[in-house]
């Protein structure tokens, strides 16, 4: 304390100068309304910076929720459309659900593999099983390989062991979609009767002649059309509707009366 008294003085016109400059800016902010709001402002341009910021985080997270509610709704939305139902022709039309989506999030996904895979985060708890179609609001994805308790393995339309019954819009000729392996937003039409004329544009659809997909959704249009005509069949190279390096949410199919079709056609195959 002793030298403290001794150091101030030593410099105690210095001192004093300090003190009289605290006691001035002091009586300045408090006295001019200029100086209150410049105060003000600092205060609040901080406090508006720190609030920002949380208002960006919070922003995030409701937008993940907001998300996950858009894609129940859109799950919903397909669980009502025409092609969720099985309409049987009798004399009284009966009216069945044959389809339900299921939502579902990208875990991670490869674009760049001879057999692509995608991971979603539901599983058998949330009622999916092997062999279910997958798509995303664009169109075909791929089929579900393998399950856990919370997680699927989808194999991709980008997949050289993935193959798609399909059908040209325009005619309702059934072709069949595969994947050549070159690049993931390019497939292949293979074995195509001379007879059948493809031109730019055409749209290539799911033909419903399966248990996986419904009929009508797209899988893409046609870009290239190679035709010879010393050879009976042909190839035409499409461009998927889908685009798989930047997939985030899809719609597993489970088709409910899947139990029922395969009794059948195990009961088909051992007759």
């Amino acid at each position: 304390m002793r030298n403290l008294f001794i150091f101030l003085w030593n410099n105690r016109f210095f001192s004093l100068f300090l003190v009289l400059e605290v006691i001035a800016l002091s009586m300045l902010s408090t006295s001019y309304s200029y100086h209150r709001s410049l105060r003000f402002n600092l205060v609040n341009d901080a406090s508006g910076s720190i609030l920002g910021v949380y208002s960006n985080i919070s922003d995030y997270f409701y937008l993940k929720k907001e998300n996950q509610k858009l894609l129940n709704e859109n799950a919903y939305l397909r669980n009502q459309m025409e092609n969720a139902f099985l309409k049987t022709d009798t004399s009284a039309i009966f009216i069945d659900t044959l389809y339900k989506y299921i939502p579902a999030r990208v875990i991670s996904s490869t674009t760049n593999m001879q057999t692509n895979k995608i991971i979603v985060d539901k599983g058998k708890i949330h009622g999916i099983e092997k062999e279910m179609g997958v798509i995303s609001d664009n169109g075909v994805v791929g089929i579900v390989v393998g399950v856990s308790n919370h997680y699927s393995t989808i194999m991709s339309a980008l997949s050289k062991n993935a193959n798609f019954s399909a059908m040209i819009k325009s005619n309702g000729q059934l072709v069949s979609v595969s994947w050549p392996g070159d690049d993931y937003l390019h497939g292949e039409i293979n074995d195509i009767p001379s007879h059948i004329q493809l031109s730019e544009g055409d749209t290539i659809i799911s033909s419903g002649n399966s248990i996986i997909f419904p009929k009508g959704l797209f899988l893409g249009t046609v870009v290239e059309h190679n035709q010879r005509e010393d050879k009976d069949l042909s190839k035409a190279k499409i461009e998927f509707y889908v685009d798989f390096n930047n997939l985030h949410y899809v719609n597993i199919i489970k088709n409910l009366m899947k139990p029922e079709l395969d009794s059948l056609i195990i009961n088909a195959n051992n007759e």
